[in-house]
């Protein structure tokens, strides 16, 4: 039972990561105006941190209570729930509320018209670093979770 929720809860981590990184940001910035598809990712990617917040301590207690892991497989489970948390909190503490007050000081002219452009593109750039890893971090998760 703890191997199957294990499993679960792990897919359903990195599923959601996968979900808003490659479906729904792209689609908001397709159909939507800049500014407006900005908030609505901004929306998505807050919950998605929430979520995180939430599914990593209870995927590393069912790792840690996993009777089926031995103690190497144990550890590497653990580095990637860990890894993929640092991943989600680094965007939502650092790099979002970083690229909220760029895009605030650009006011109406939008964040392209703004002399820290450069700064946000940087930002910018770097969270789907992050992303990207941490959507690579959770493949290898449930892999391994299995």
């Amino acid at each position: 039972m703890i191997a199957t929720l294990r499993l679960l809860l792990a897919a359903l981590w990195a599923g959601s990561v996968w979900a808003v990184s490659y479906l729904a940001a792209p689609s908001a910035f397709a159909v939507l105006d800049s500014a407006q598809a900005g908030n609505v990712v901004g929306v998505m990617l807050t919950r998605l941190a929430w979520l995180s917040i939430a599914l990593a301590p209870l995927v590393l207690l069912l790792v840690w209570r996993s009777g089926d892991l031995d103690a190497r497989r144990r550890r590497w489970l653990m580095c990637l729930a860990c890894g993929m948390l640092a991943c989600s909190l680094a965007v939502y503490l650092g790099l979002q509320p970083a690229m909220a007050a760029i895009r605030e000081a650009a006011g109406p002219a939008g964040v392209r018209a703004s002399p820290q452009w450069g700064t946000f593109a940087a930002l910018h750039g770097l969270s789907q670093v992050l992303y990207l890893l941490e959507s690579v971090l959770g493949a290898i998760l449930v892999a391994k979770s299995r």
